[in-house]
């Protein structure tokens, strides 16, 4: 594997990690409870910080199609998300989430735009980026 491979692999690995800490941040440290949206956004984001650095070990650059499909889920996950909180058209018919936590709910909102499922957006659409990127350069 060359060294732009590896670089691509721990950029993503980076990203996929700090996005980890991050939610667990807010969850844990700041007592936002995860909304279902946000629940299935973690289930696609954490398996994905043992992935890479397995494939990171391994220097196995063909993790990309799996990384691919994940961040591709997780990015069409989060903008459906970031859609709900931001445009009022969906608001109004949002599902309920239950536990209580509405999926409109925003915890934070910095610069006005930006929410935990924008950054979740931008995580993932990074991720997706990189993989297609790896995934080229194997070819």
């Amino acid at each position: 594997m060359n060294k732009k491979s590896e670089n691509i692999l721990l950029s993503m690995w980076i990203i996929a990690t700090i996005a980890t800490i991050g939610s667990l941040y807010y969850s844990e440290v700041h007592g936002f409870v995860p909304c279902t949206y946000c629940w299935y956004q973690r289930i696609l984001m954490y398996p994905l910080v043992i992935i890479i650095g397995v494939a990171i070990a391994q220097k196995n650059k063909r993790v990309a199609l799996t990384t691919a499909i994940f961040s591709g889920l997780g990015t069409a996950l989060a903008a459906y998300h970031y859609a709900l909180q931001k445009l009022p058209l969906l608001q109004e018919n949002a599902p309920s989430c239950g536990d209580g936590v509405p999926c409109t709910a925003q915890y934070v909102n910095y610069l006005g735009f930006i929410t935990i499922p924008a950054l979740s957006l931008i995580a993932f659409s990074l991720i997706f980026i990189l993989s297609i990127r790896l995934m080229k350069m194997n070819k």
